[in-house]
């Protein structure tokens, strides 16, 4: 590696260092308006007969424009818990729904250092810390009175029932199912001989949160399905105190969307969600944002990767009002789905998600090409044994043979192209003085020696959606959670081996190793015909942005794209040791002479 090359390295090494900070300090965030933060109240815990330990009590949304959750804390809470194959479910008459979800098959945090196997024994949890419990109605006296709710176990579930002094009975049946889908019909019923209005309702969907105190909230926020588009997404941008190029901006209070034709709205982080889906569209979806608990001091000491602020993102459906005749009632049917964002499992309700499990997925445009590698990846490891590491490389291996005649094609195209260089300018020279004929005569070069110009580009622009199906399977891909390769303890998560002291800043290995063979491929890549000098040195060293960009990112796609780099010098190696035929000389124009006119 030429001085050069480190230079650039040490100077993006120091940008990934110091660029966070140096926004932090001339773009300093904007807080909300008063009103719109959440900060949370005394805390408690409780233990579960079976020893399990909940987390703290949930803070309550004060945000001046949301309907208030509100329940009578005279009156004590009375808890019912269920649990199946999959989680733990814990119902409150508070509200009288679901409170907290505790996924048995699945850990909170990821051990990846003896420290973090010592705290690290809870299990992974939806709606931990929320504004209210699932599917509680909001808005006020009129629906929610004193907020308690009568809780009794059925046969199958739990039932919630609620009288109101207007007259209006709330009954809330709630049945466990399988692959984590929880089912319930609400009935409100007037008991009255008159008319009652019924405003406009917000029904509690849960809190969107992050999967624990290193998760930086990058994946958290709320889907919803339209019936036709595939999805629509918000999150911490939305709310984000900094707009286009870092300039200050006042967030919204809150992401409201619909129009009566929200089929399922999903409160969700990287690997997990929370979604509710009814039987007939919502009007609409609402999100806010909430201030999470901070972690204590000895936290933040013991581990400099605890995010300092972190945020909830809490949503609900909204209903139209309605008004009950005389002894009327309403139902409706829901579905609620918490649970991991696995492909298999998705696949098996989706006819709850309407046949949208994509959606949840967080696939989005390059769906088709990240669910093939998904189940692609999957059925090397189930069928062939690879662990996932190996299963990654194997795939990898796969796509590059696929499109090797293409990519060998490209290659010797840009061979061909630079070995013609020296009759391409002696072309431009002779004819600088006509630019149409000089393009005239380039072109018909080109075509004796048989080469394209835009041969390069089209298998590369063939090959940029599998790439980023890649990129949006791989962080997504819950089965990577866990899975380790070599030095590298967690495939989800960057392959951090050392933190630098004092800075607080990961060394993460693979990225750096990524990085290094991308100028190694860039160095063996000939620069386009007729591309400046400067340039071309330019082009030489860009793909050490991909390397920050990526820095961060899960140790599986940086392993996809170096082994992915790595194949494609072992091609351009094999292709550079064939010969390529001498080129052809431009064609001199034939000169007949003049025939002379009789007399």
């Amino acid at each position: 590696m030429d001085r050069n090359s480190i230079i650039i390295i040490a100077i993006c090494i120091i940008l990934l260092v110091t660029w966070q900070p140096l926004v932090q300090k001339f773009f300093p965030s904007k807080p909300l308006p008063p009103g719109m933060t959440n900060a949370p109240t005394a805390t408690l815990t409780r233990t579960n007969a079976g020893g399990m330990t909940s987390p703290p009590a949930p803070p309550v949304l004060e945000a001046p424009t949301a309907p208030a959750f509100v329940a009578n804390t005279n009156l004590p809470e009375e808890l019912v818990e269920l649990t199946n194959a999959d989680a733990h479910y814990t119902f409150t008459s508070h509200g009288g729904g679901l409170k907290l979800v505790e996924l048995l098959r699945y850990r909170e945090t990821v051990a990846t250092t003896r420290r973090e196997r010592m705290r690290t024994n809870r299990v992974a949890t939806l709606d931990t810390f929320t504004a209210a419990p699932t599917l509680a109605l909001l808005d006020g006296e009129s629906v929610q009175g004193d907020g308690i709710f009568k809780l009794t176990r059925t046969a199958k579930g739990v039932r919630a029932e609620k009288d109101l002094p207007s007259g209006l009975t709330i009954v809330k049946n709630f049945e466990l199912g399988s692959n984590y889908l929880v089912l319930a019909r609400i009935q409100l019923t007037n008991r009255t001989e008159q008319p009652m209005s019924l405003p406009v309702q917000e029904w509690f969907v849960g809190t969107a949160t992050p999967m624990n105190a290193q998760d930086k909230g990058t994946a958290v926020g709320l889907m919803w399905y339209d019936g036709a588009k595939s999805r629509n997404e918000a999150g911490a941008s939305y709310f984000s105190a900094t707009g286009f190029a870092c300039t200050p901006r006042v967030p919204p209070p809150e992401y409201r969307a619909g129009s009566n034709n929200v089929v399922w709205a999903a409160v969700h982080n990287q690997y997990f969600a929370l979604a509710v889906m009814p039987a007939e569209p919502a009007a609409q979806v609402v999100m806010r944002r909430m201030d999470l608990p901070k972690p204590s001091d000895e936290e933040a000491r013991n581990d400099s990767r605890v995010v300092k602020a972190p945020e909830g993102y809490p949503a609900a459906l909204v209903y139209p009002a309605h008004t009950l005749a005389p002894h009327e009632s309403i139902e409706r049917q829901l579905a609620v789905y918490a649970g991991p964002k696995e492909y298999r499992t998705l696949a098996t309700v989706a006819a709850s998600l309407n046949n949208n499990a994509d959606a949840l997925m967080g696939f989005g445009f390059w769906g088709f090409f990240s669910k093939g590698l998904l189940l692609g990846m999957n059925w090397l490891h189930s069928a062939l044994r690879l662990p996932y590491g190996w299963a990654i490389i194997a795939i990898t291996v796969i796509i590059k043979a696929v499109f090797w005649p293409l990519t060998q094609i490209s290659t010797r195209s840009a061979k061909r192209m630079q070995a013609l260089q020296p009759k391409i300018k002696e072309l431009q020279q002779k004819y600088k003085d006509d630019p149409v004929k000089m393009q005239r005569k380039t072109m018909e070069f080109w075509k004796e020696n048989k080469v394209n110009p835009m041969s390069g580009c089209l298998p590369t622009l063939i090959q940029m959606p599998v790439f980023f199906g890649f990129f949006f399977m791989i962080g997504s891909a819950i089965e990577l959670r866990g899975e380790s390769f070599l030095w590298v303890k967690d495939l989800s998560r960057p392959d951090t081996i050392w933190i630098i002291p004092g800075l607080g800043f990961p060394l993460n290995l693979l990225p750096l190793i990524m990085g290094a063979t991308m100028l190694w491929q860039a160095h063996l890549t000939p620069p386009s015909a007729g591309m400046d000098p400067a340039q071309a040195k330019l082009m030489r060293y860009l793909p050490l942005m991909f390397m920050v960009f990526l820095y961060s990112y899960s140790a599986g796609l940086t392993l996809y794209w170096t082994v992915q780099n790595l194949l494609s010098i072992l091609q351009t190696k094999l292709i550079r040791m064939t010969p390529e035929p001498a080129a052809t000389p431009a064609k001199a124009p034939v000169l007949t002479p003049p025939t002379k006119k009789r007399k």
